[in-house]
């Protein structure tokens, strides 16, 4: 994939004006591909005896894009893992592809991933996908959703959007892609999850309280209802860090990262600025901090806004506050001192009645 400044793509308001006919599925292999990113960065070399066997599977996924902002102009990443230092890592989920796309797409999810060696602790934070955002370098598009970023100006454009609203270093990414995932999960066995509330989809039942073996079409089924959960949409973010956490405990299974299947199957759909080596060392020196992670996501509040390009569209805008908890936090896994965000002066978000 490459990483340029590619407008000629699909027009955006046709996503924004069809939100809500996206195709389902979509919604719960965005979590997917980020715990199977997880798993590719931390645990591919974990057996050290097929590092040879991998080097063209790590080589096809590197694809390096420029990364300095403010926050990480400073840091190196290779002096981080000499240091065995904190890292902060870009996990992104892309539609390219889905359902037969081939244009640029959007990233349905976006999470920064600190992992702390020392303290043996890794904090995932979610940024949602529809949160307000004026894009450095666009500002003629105005305040549009923050998922947008990555049509505009690929990765680089949304590590610039994410330091700016949320003023913490990105030292690496992991971009995945959304196609051929049902396949994906049966390969790894199914995972076991026990289900927070009682409810039927897709034909399928969950009880509460109730432990439930899950191969790929079911498991999209626990994590794709929304309606009949009350707290909507942050009750399907529940479930999926349910099946996230699952698929960490089944897919470290060294079985998973010896099946050549499994491993073409994730290559085929990532791309890295980590190289081989880089992976490596994480694996060998950032492993345990997997052994206690913290799950957590910047809180928005649904409005609608008048853009000057696209009309009325519905965002989530997360508050200036809600930003520097996220910052502080982030900031505070990787041993750095926390700093004020900047001020949300997206000034033409409203209320629309």
């Amino acid at each position: 994939m490459s990483d340029n400044n590619d407008q000629s793509q699909r027009p955006m308001h046709h996503h924004h004006r069809h939100h809500h006919h996206r195709h389902h599925h979509r919604k719960f292999w965005r979590g997917f591909w980020i715990v199977i990113g997880v798993i590719i960065v931390i645990g591919l070399f974990v057996c050290g005896y097929i590092y040879k066997n991998l080097r063209d599977t790590t080589q096809n996924m590197y694809t390096p894009v420029p990364m300095k902002t403010k926050s990480n102009k400073d840091r190196s990443l290779d002096q981080l893992l000499k240091e065995k230092k904190p890292i902060n890592i870009l996990l992104l989920g892309t539609d390219t592809g889905a359902m037969g796309r081939h244009y640029k797409g959007r990233t349905d999810a976006m999470m920064m991933m600190a992992i702390n060696p020392k303290k043996n602790t890794t904090n995932i934070v979610s940024i949602p996908r529809d949160s307000n955002a004026i894009f450095p370098g666009f500002e003629d598009y105005g305040v549009t959703k923050m998922n947008s970023a990555y049509t505009l100006g690929g990765v680089s454009e949304t590590i610039k959007t994410l330091d700016k609203y949320y003023s913490v270093p990105i030292d690496g990414y992991l971009l995945i892609n959304f196609g051929g995932l049902v396949k994906a999960v049966d390969q790894v066995g199914g995972v076991d999850v026990i289900s927070p509330l009682t409810f039927n989809s897709m034909g399928y039942s969950f009880v509460k309280g109730q432990s439930t073996h899950m191969n790929g079409k079911k498991t999209l089924a626990f994590v794709d209802m929304r309606h009949e959960d009350p707290k909507s949409d942050y009750g399907r973010q529940e479930r999926q860090r349910l099946v996230i956490q699952a698929l960490l405990k089944k897919s470290v299974n060294p079985s998973n990262l010896l099946n050549a299947k499994f491993l073409n199957t994730m290559s085929s759909k990532m791309e890295t600025n980590l190289t081989m080596g880089q992976m490596y060392t994480i694996a060998m020196d950032y492993r345990k901090a997997t052994d206690h992670v913290d799950q957590d996501h910047a809180q928005g509040v649904s409005k609608e806004t008048m853009n000057p390009k696209f009309g009325l569209m519905e965002i989530e805008v997360v508050s200036k506050e809600e930003r520097q908890r996220v910052s502080d936090k982030i900031r505070d896994a990787l041993e750095l001192p926390k700093t004020k965000v900047a001020a949300n002066k997206d000034s033409y978000v409203m209320n629309h009645n």
